[in-house]
């Protein structure tokens, strides 16, 4: 990305973290970003390794953007771990996948606790190994209280089923007389999903230069910024995440206004 400044021609890429951050807008920072964290398995193949090594270099990654979106004032940030598809691996790898999961909330809780993140899931946790869902439980439990930001993971998720879900929980409700047709509308709609407690992402980023939603919050990201590189994930750090927090912030988020409209709402 290249912006004016001063009337020179900035790369932000030639940018240190630091210059990046002078030229962040704190004032408007997207609320919730989303990431879509793909390219582990073809990071491993370039480098001659075996497609788990790159999940476990995966995880540094999500150590440094969490870090980072904490230091600099995100509020929520919701990262696609394991899809409903996942589950169609290799055996080996689904049981890595676990594995490095249950050693990231171990390892991770003090981590959340000293920074006062709280720890969300969403998807068919139930589905998770047991002992996962023994940790996943406990995280979510220690942190509920924590109010500084939000770590939302999804897992054995999919955006489809969570809409069918929601559908099924209206028809429940309108059954049972609890919700009447004439009440259903998008914001009804909205407090049946699984993220019924968080804004809608106002950025979504998917790595590895793929350029797919890959059946992620596909109701909340409407309106959400979209953002593609092709960095692989595991290659992912601060500095990729400030660029494309500044690509974000020079972008006109119109939401179906003109241009004129959104000058006089401002």
């Amino acid at each position: 990305m290249i912006i004016e400044e001063k009337d020179e021609n900035i790369n932000l890429g030639d940018l240190t973290e630091e210059e990046l951050l002078e030229l962040m807008d704190r004032k408007h920072l997207p609320v919730h970003i989303a990431i879509i964290m793909d390219g582990n398995g073809r990071w491993a193949k370039i480098k001659g390794l075996p497609r788990i090594a790159g999940h476990r270099e995966g995880i540094h990654s999500v150590r440094d953007i969490v870090t980072c979106c904490r230091e600099i004032g995100v509020q929520v940030l919701t990262i696609y771990a394991f899809s409903a598809e996942n589950w169609k691996r290799p055996e080996l790898e689904v049981n890595a996948l676990m594995m490095f999961l249950e050693e990231y909330l171990q390892k991770e809780l003090k981590t959340l606790m000293d920074n006062d993140i709280r720890f969300m899931t969403i998807g068919q946790t139930d589905k998770l190994p047991r002992s996962v869902q023994k940790w996943v439980q406990k995280v979510e439990k220690a942190t509920e209280k924590n109010s500084s930001m939000v770590l939302n993971i999804a897992l054995s998720y999919g955006g489809r089923t969570e809409i069918v879900e929601a559908i099924k929980g209206i028809t429940k409700d309108v059954k049972e007389g609890k919700v009447g047709p004439e009440d259903i509308d998008m914001t009804l709609f909205s407090t049946y999903l699984y993220t019924r407690d968080l804004p809608d992402p106002d950025l979504m980023i998917r790595t590895s230069g793929e350029t797919r939603i890959s059946n992620f919050l596909l109701w909340q990201i409407a309106y959400t910024e979209l953002y593609f590189t092709k960095t692989l994930w595991p290659d992912f750090r601060r500095h990729d995440l400030l660029l494309a927090i500044l690509d974000y912030q020079h972008r006109e988020r119109r939401f179906g206004m003109v241009e004129e409209q959104i000058s006089r709402a401002n």
